[in-house]
Order: structure tokens, then C-alpha cells, then sequence
């Protein structure tokens, strides 16, 4: 892929220009994108920064088709890429040889990229590709997934090497990183530096958001995943420790997101905009509270069990064989991928089965209300103590199993009043719940499981993979429903037709049905740290380190 960043390709994104503009000159601009040009004409595909402007983005590529022709930068075809054909971006993309990612409102540009998984789909994307404005936001998010995939390995490697002091191993690390994590989040939001120039604020943001998320936010997130094992070495503690960490993200992401636009916002002109002035305040305030909830957790945790330093020579191909022949770790990465995929597939078919099939929007609403409710009311007491009973590969196998059932009936009965499907979806959601809670938990049992075998502590590299392994199946399974969707014939004109509708429903049952069943299989059969072979290791290692 060859990235060009431009604030407007025309050189003037806030004043009027003329009908057909000319391709700006200044900074070689349209110099170096003729010196990789292909020798012949591409087709060009404009992802829009608003899916739902039809008539400006269809304005938009007929000018600048016209605009690259000028500037001898022949296009076979300039096509929009917005909600009418959005379903199509599988095919789409590999047959452009030019993407011009639309500038436009960045939470609006953002949600729509996501949507249609075009970070998933740049990973093996070859053309060039130009981001305009708040396309370059985009961009840098993307771009930070393939730093993360250096940084959240070395942090891992840093951490399992690093020597334990008198405050533990991995406690430093959150009174270390606390202050630089914070000032790099805060920087990111300078509403100060808007009469700065375009350059200089791409460059801003750039490094502030690569400094706090590839790199501050990392240093402190594998070390505080990694803790947990060393807190306690007994499997209920760790069960119960992963439920509250469930419980503390969900409580913050409600703070922010139902009391942020609350005060983020202000009215201008009879319009309501996002205050740049009032971000970075907020930035501030977050910021402030973030460091003070580091501190509380260094300073009311204690790491009660002892992980020495790891002091082999590296050796990159050994730990590479070591990871990938960690069947533990294999295991839970599977089902974990898997689970994102019935999850991703719920949350994505719940935009489409609610207002088309049964025509109600209100339920949707109402159902991803009460499902994220149900999970903190059910899930979060009992995840724990089902766990300790019963063991968390199993209680996460039977929820999954539980969760297909709920599926497949709802299939087979295809109820036609919405708030009975509403309560299938909740039920098959709180399964999920179930394992979404304790998974944690499993990490550490897979980080014990490594040592026992290995004779090695590899806290940090494990949790390692596991976080990358994540980021990358949220990545590529972002665009799974545009693609489930292209495969019924969903387009805007057949959104409502009786066979697409019912092929939105099926899926809608079908697809997390699948992705149950799979995340089942991968316990049942890959994963092998049942109850018993757990507390056989806890035994084990407990032995090994009272000598």
C-alpha cells in the first residue's frame, strides 16, 4: 500500500473553489502521485465520509474524476463506496487501484469504516491510497494495529525479564507508565493547536496517538492482565478477580459513554457540534482519574505469589515454537476469536433483523439495553461461583452449548413477535456473558499451565499474544456482516424485500448459532485445562515453589 495524508487534494478545504478544482501542486502532492501511478487507468473507489449523503458523494467523485484526469491521474471510474453498495466492499476494493478515503465528521467517518471492516481489508490491499481530512484519522487507527502487533509481543518479553522489587513484578509497571499514559491521552485532544497547520497537526496526532495507545497504554495494559496470576494462585480468586475487571469496563464505558455527550456537546447556530474546547477539558479531567485509579489499584493490590525474572537467553524462534505449541493458549485464542464472532454477528444482525424484519427499531434499543444489564446482574454474581464449582472450561463450554440451543429454537419456531425474539437474544447473550466474565481467568490458568510444562513464567508474553490475537480477530471480523449480508442479495433497493428479510433472520440465528457451536469445540477439544487439571497444576506449582 502507498498512503498519501492531505488535508483536501485541492489545497483548500474551507473555501470555495472552482467547479472542477484543480489538484493541489504544493508539496509535490500531485508530483509524487504520478511517480506511482500505474502506466494505465484504475479504478477508483471513494469511501464516503458520510454513508448516507448519496447526492454529494455521487457530486463528489463526478468532480473529482474530472479533477485526476487534469492532472493526468487517469481514472477508469470514480465510484462511491457509502450505504447503497457497502455490502459489496469485498469486491470492491480488491479491483480499485486508487481508495480516497472522504474527509468528513470523524465519529461519523469512523463508525462507517468500522462497520464495513476497512481495517480488516487493508492488511492485504495493495493500491494507493490517499486519506483526505478525517480520513487520516482513520488511517492512523489502522496503521496502529500493525505497530501493536511489535509492541504488545516486546511489552511481554519486557515484563516476563523485568526482576521483581519489594512492590512485586507487575504492580511497578501501573505507577511507572500511569503518568505517561495519561499525558499522551490528553495530549492527543489539544483543541489549542486548531490554527496550527494541516501538516503539523497530522504529525500531532500521528505520534500522540501511536505514543499512547501502541506504546504508554500497552506498557501498562500487558503487565496489569498479566497481574492477576500473581495476586493469587488460587482459581476462584482469579475467577472472581476476572468478574470485577468485567464489571469495572462496563461501569466506565457506561460513565463515558452516557455522560460525556452530556456535557461535550454545545449549540451553535441552532446546531449541535462536538466543543473542541471542552474535550480537551474533559481529556484532562479522564486523564487525571485515570492516574488516580492506577494508584488505587497499586497501592490496594499486593502480588502474593512470586515470578521470578526470566532469564533465558532470547530466543526468538524458540518462543515462537513455545506459543504455537501451547495447545492451552492455542485453545482459548480460538474460542476466543470464535466468541467474537457470535458476538460481532448478534450485535452487527441486530442493526438489520430489528428494523427490517420485524420492523422495530425501539426493540433494538431495548434488547442491547437489557442484554448489557442481564450480564451485570446475572453473569457478575454468579460467573465466579459457577466457575469454582464446576470448573470455567466447563461452565463456558455448557454456556455456549445452552447459547446454539437458544439459537437453533429460535430458528426452527422464527417468532413472529419481536419481543420474544428480544428474549432469545438476551438469554443467548447472557450465555455469552458467562464466559466473556471469566475469561480472564483462563488466561492465567494457561499462563500456569506454560510453566508447568516449560518450567518457565511467561505471564507477559502470554497475555501478550492473547491481547494481539484479539485486536487482529476484531479487526478482520468488523466487516463479517457486510459480507453475510452481500451473500442474501442485501442492498438498499431489496432491504425490505420478503426473501432478503427472512434471509436477515436466519443469519441473524444462524451465524452466532455457529459461532457457539465452534467456541464450544474449541474447548472441548483444543482447550485442555479442565477443573481438574487446573487445581493439578496449582498443586504442581505450588510444590515447585515452597522448595
Amino acid at each position: 500500500m502507498t498512503l498519501f495524508l492531505t488535508s483536501s487534494p485541492s489545497g483548500c478545504p474551507f473555501e470555495p473553489g472552482p467547479d472542477i478544482p484543480v489538484l493541489d501542486t504544493r508539496n509535490h502532492l500531485v508530483a509524487n502521485l504520478r511517480a506511482v501511478w500505474p502506466d494505465h487507468a484504475v479504478l477508483g473507489l471513494a469511501i464516503a465520509a458520510d454513508p448516507h449523503a448519496y447526492e454529494e458523494n455521487d457530486e463528489m467523485c463526478r468532480v473529482f474524476l474530472q479533477s485526476f484526469a487534469d492532472a493526468h491521474l487517469p481514472l477508469t471510474d470514480l465510484i462511491p463506496c457509502d450505504a447503497r453498495n457497502q455490502d459489496e466492499i469485498g469486491t470492491l476494493l480488491p479491483q480499485s487501484g486508487f481508495v480516497m478515503l472522504c474527509g468528513g465528521h470523524v465519529p461519523t467517518q469512523n463508525h462507517f469504516f468500522a462497520r464495513i471492516g476497512l481495517a480488516g481489508l487493508f492488511h492485504s490491499y495493495h493500491g494507493i491510497v490517499m486519506g483526505v481530512s478525517a480520513g487520516v484519522v482513520g488511517m492512523i487507527m489502522m496503521i496502529a494495529r500493525f505497530v501493536d502487533a511489535f509492541t504488545d509481543v516486546t511489552m511481554g518479553q519486557i515484563v516476563d525479564r523485568s526482576k521483581p522489587t519489594k512492590d512485586g513484578k507487575f504492580r511497578p509497571w501501573l505507577k511507572r507508565m500511569c503518568g505517561p499514559v495519561a499525558i499522551a491521552s490528553f495530549l492527543i485532544f489539544q483543541s489549542g493547536l486548531a490554527g496550527m497547520s494541516y501538516g503539523f497537526k497530522v504529525a500531532w496526532l500521528f505520534v500522540t496517538y501511536i505514543l499512547w495507545g501502541s506504546i504508554f497504554y500497552t506498557s501498562v495494559n500487558i503487565p496489569y492482565g498479566s497481574m492477576a496470576s500473581a495476586i493469587s494462585a488460587d482459581p476462584k480468586d482469579r475467577a472472581e478477580l476476572s468478574t470485577w475487571r468485567t464489571i469495572g469496563s462496563t461501569l466506565a464505558s457506561l460513565v463515558i459513554g452516557v455522560g460525556t455527550p452530556m456535557v461535550a456537546y454545545v449549540t451553535v447556530n441552532g446546531q449541535t457540534v462536538l466543543s473542541g474546547s471542552r474535550m480537551t477539558i474533559i481529556a484532562g479531567v479522564f486523564s487525571v482519574c485515570a492516574i488516580l485509579c492506577y494508584l488505587l489499584c497499586f497501592n490496594l493490590v499486593r502480588e502474593r505469589v512470586d515470578v521470578p525474572a526470566n532469564n533465558s537467553k532470547m530466543d526468538i524462534g524458540k518462543m515462537l515454537k513455545s506459543v504455537f505449541t501451547n495447545r492451552a493458549l492455542l485453545g482459548i485464542i480460538a474460542a476466543a476469536l470464535f466468541l467474537l464472532l457470535a458476538m460481532l454477528t448478534m450485535q452487527g444482525m441486530a442493526g438489520y433483523v430489528f428494523p427490517n424484519f420485524y420492523g422495530s427499531a425501539a426493540a433494538q434499543s431495548t434488547a442491547s439495553l437489557l442484554s448489557s444489564v442481564l450480564i451485570l446482574l446475572v453473569c457478575a454474581p454468579f460467573a465466579s461461583k459457577l466457575a469454582s464449582r464446576f470448573g470455567k472450561k466447563e461452565l463456558a463450554t455448557v454456556s455456549c452449548i445452552v447459547a446454539t440451543v437458544l439459537e437453533v429454537i429460535c430458528f426452527v419456531l422464527k417468532p413472529t413477535n419481536v419481543w420474544v425474539y428480544v428474549g432469545f437474544f438476551c438469554a443467548a447473550f447472557i450465555c455469552l456473558g458467562f464466559f466473556n466474565t471469566i475469561i480472564w481467568a483462563m488466561i492465567t490458568d494457561v499462563i500456569d499451565d506454560s510453566e508447568v510444562r516449560n518450567g518457565i513464567r511467561e505471564d507477559g508474553t502470554i497475555y501478550a499474544v492473547y491481547s494481539f490475537a484479539r485486536k487482529l480477530g476484531q479487526a478482520f471480523s468488523s466487516g463479517l456482516t457486510g459480507g453475510l449480508l452481500t451473500m442474501i442479495g442485501y442492498s438498499a433497493a431489496t432491504a425490505f424485500d420478503p426473501e432478503v428479510t427472512m434471509g436477515i433472520f436466519n443469519i441473524s440465528c444462524i451465524a452466532p448459532a455457529i459461532g457457539f457451536v465452534a467456541v464450544a469445540l474449541s474447548l472441548f477439544f483444543i482447550y485442555p485445562l479442565t477443573k481438574q487439571k487446573v487445581e493439578e497444576n496449582v498443586a504442581t506449582l505450588a510444590q515447585r515453589h515452597n522448595k
